[in-house]
């Protein structure tokens, strides 16, 4: 009866003793989510069966994030499909301008996402969810519009990969330094409708916001899911912000794995995934000739405020060189205020930055920074494929926050060390 946490949670909503890899399942979802590019799709396909309500108004979320403030007419109109629905179905779970966040950040930030969740979004870095120790993953927007009106979902069962970090952080390597080391180790397809399931002291001491940076990219390695199994830290966090009761499932100690693979980190150093792939890592200071034009700190990745007191640290008293746009957006609205409160704003801006409200912006290619042909940026995002972040003769290296604004005051890719 061994099982590891995916295994469990998937069990449990789906009402089984045990489930095994391979095996077809329907199971009872507890969130669902989407945004202004993927819900109206789903919408659509909802209205289209002829129902005329939600399953469960509390246990659906609307996050209008990618297109907004709505960059156009056609945006726009996204944004109120959205509106309409969520106020026609009084969708509990609704954030519109002003109080909006990136989904991604904002849903454990309001304690909607909690441990042994099972959440299902339309959008592929729902697997951020996972670092809160829920099943979560990402789904198309019909699956999406079939899971509004069951309040089911349904699964092959994956299998697990344990990682395992060993050792002591070196100076300026962060949560995003492991979670690139790992896709560049097993590749963009290493873990492929697999659950990354990722353990070791290392993690353990991980803050919950540098779980999550590991978390959302596990799907940049194939990963069906990203999970970190809950302890203090996450209850901790989770305590002051829970809507709900929760429940810790944990891997049993004869879980059965597909894979073990261990990491010594004190062999780690910065790194950068070149383009156009996430796997294509380099230690940053191979890539010091590699001038940029732009510098990214923010996205579903590293918005969150950890990520901010990085950046801040780095910029303060300095100057952005000439050369470069420096764009960094903030998670979500309390991460915005608390930039304001605690003056990080006035060091981004003073050193030559531009302060965005929360938004996806640049990273899918929306608005608020795309590149032009040939242009290179540096960006603490998720994606570097082809066009991601606008012309598809545009350069994307991915990299921590740390550095992204060392490379912002540099002009160049370069390291905090450096500054």
């Amino acid at each position: 009866m061994s099982m590891t946490i995916a295994e469990k949670i998937l069990a449990d909503k789906s009402k089984k003793k045990k489930v095994e890899p391979g095996e077809l399942i329907i199971a009872d979802v507890d969130m669902v989510l989407a945004n202004d590019i993927t819900a109206p799709l789903a919408i659509k396909e909802f209205k289209s069966t002829g129902a005329k309500k939600v399953f469960d108004r509390k246990k659906i979320a609307l996050i209008p994030d990618h297109f907004t403030p709505n960059k156009d007419i056609k945006s726009a109109e996204q944004a109120k499909i959205l509106r309409d629905f969520a106020r026609e179905q009084n969708i509990l779970h609704y954030y519109d301008q002003g109080e909006v966040g990136i989904e991604h950040v904002l849903l454990p930030e309001k304690g909607i996402v909690i441990p042994g969740d099972l959440v299902i979004g339309a959008d592929s870095h729902t697997c951020t969810y996972g670092a809160l120790g829920a099943f979560a993953t990402g789904v198309g927007s019909t699956d999406v519009a079939f899971a509004m009106l069951t309040g089911k979902v349904w699964f092959k069962v994956p299998s697990t990969i344990k990682f395992i970090y060993r050792g002591k952080l070196n100076r300026w390597v962060y949560s995003k330094d492991l979670i690139l080391w790992t896709i560049g180790d097993i590749g963009v397809d290493g873990a492929l409708y697999k659950v990354m399931e990722f353990t070791g002291p290392v993690i353990e001491k991980l803050s919950m916001d540098a779980r999550m940076t590991m978390s959302n990219m596990a799907i940049e390695a194939g990963g069906k899911a990203g999970i970190i199994e809950a302890d203090e830290t996450t209850i901790k966090y989770v305590k002051p912000r829970a809507l709900k009761k929760w429940k810790i499932y944990k891997s049993d100690k004869d879980a059965k794995y597909e894979r073990i693979i261990e990491y010594d980190c004190s062999k780690i150093e910065p790194v950068v995934a070149a383009p156009h792939l996430p796997e294509n890592i380099k230690p940053v200071s191979q890539l010091s000739k590699i001038n940029i034009d732009q510098s990214v700190i923010g996205s579903c990745t590293n918005g969150r405020m950890e990520d901010m007191y990085i950046a801040a640290k780095i910029l303060k008293g300095k100057k952005i060189n000439s050369r470069v746009r420096c764009l960094i957006f903030p998670g979500s609205r309390e991460i915005y205020l608390n930039c304001v409160r605690e003056g990080l704003v006035e060091i981004f801006v003073k050193a030559g930055a531009v302060f965005s409200p929360p938004t996806c912006g640049p990273c899918l290619g929306g608005h608020m920074g795309i590149l032009a042909k040939g242009e290179v940026a540096i960006s603490t995002t998720n994606r570097n494929f082809v066009g991601r972040m606008g012309s598809p003769e545009s350069f994307v290296y991915l990299a921590s926050p740390a550095v992204a604004a060392a490379s912002a005051i540099l002009g160049r890719i370069g390291s905090p060390e450096e500054i």
